[in-house]
């Protein structure tokens, strides 16, 4: 019998940011930053919603399922990558490593399908807004949110598996088979969904009608747009040695600059939210006073 030689590998050198030697104390400030702005804007977008009944509505509800989803996915990963600015090469765990890429998966793609549900709410609110309250009932949107957390969980045991069983090649086909559906497939439906809403504002007679159906859909349409573009680029383009920096940058920019994205978008676009927010700091003023 032929015997092969296999070498069993416990733990990983995170390299992290070392290809930018001196500018790494820079980079750290920078993402600290944007972390705390990130968690902070999140956790203010989740509370707003909680506590405002004028915001109780399925976008909003999708909204702060989004926002804590968000929250917990930065939490998994920007940690470690600060504390790799700092200390140079440090290891990580095989258990370590794979349990930071589970959750992560499954993060990434419940946050993309939850994407999806908002599309598909500012669809029926758009094109079938009389049998809104059944068609994005309390049920529907629960089974959204579990659909979206499910389908998370199914890709994370996929990819976690086959990236620690399978050879090289094996690994790179798993990888852009999982990351291909993740984008590729709520892009397709969310697509749909604007075709039919854009198609159905053109039919409103008036402008200032226009106007206003279209503003329902423009956080929505404008974070999507910077999600799936960052993640397209991150995840789909063919790696390759010349761009290590370009990659590196890529998968930062979707780990830490999207997360933001929603209470950024959502704070300045958004007269709903503005309005709750205003609401929230009278009421603290006026009992301060």
């Amino acid at each position: 019998m032929q015997r092969k030689n296999f070498t069993e590998v416990t733990e990983f050198i995170f390299l992290g940011f070392s290809i930018f030697g001196k500018h790494q104390i820079t980079l750290f400030v920078v993402f600290l930053a944007i972390y705390i702005l990130t968690l902070t804007g999140n956790v203010v977008i989740v509370t707003i919603i909680h506590v405002d009944r004028h915001l109780h509505t399925p976008m909003y509800f999708f909204l702060s399922m989004l926002a804590s989803s968000e929250t917990v996915y930065t939490l998994v990963s920007v940690p470690r990558m600060l504390s790799g600015l700092l200390f140079h090469n440090q290891p990580i765990s095989l258990a370590g490593c794979a349990t930071q890429m589970f959750f992560f998966v499954i993060l990434a793609t419940n946050n993309c399908f939850l994407l999806t549900a908002m599309g598909y709410d500012r669809y029926v609110a758009i094109c079938n807004p009389l049998r809104y309250t059944v068609l994005v009932s309390k049920g529907v949107c629960v089974m959204f949110v579990c659909g979206s957390f499910g389908t998370g969980l199914v890709m994370a045991v996929l990819h976690v598996a086959a990236m620690f069983s399978l050879s090289f090649c094996g690994t790179v086909m798993i990888n852009y088979g999982v990351s291909s559906f993740v984008i590729l497939v709520p892009v397709g439906l969310i697509f749909i969904s604007y075709v039919f809403i854009i198609s159905t504002i053109l039919k409103i007679a008036s402008a200032e009608g226009r106007k206003k159906a279209f503003a329902t859909c423009a956080s929505h349409l404008t974070v999507v747009i910077v999600h799936y573009g960052c993640a397209s680029i991150a995840y789909l383009k063919p790696k390759s040695e010349n761009s290590i920096e370009k990659d590196l940058l890529l998968s930062v920019t979707y780990t830490i600059i999207t997360p933001l994205l929603n209470p950024v978008v959502y704070s300045l676009r958004n007269k709903e939210v503005k309005d709750a927010l205003c609401r929230a700091v009278g009421k603290k003023h006026f009992s301060t006073d």
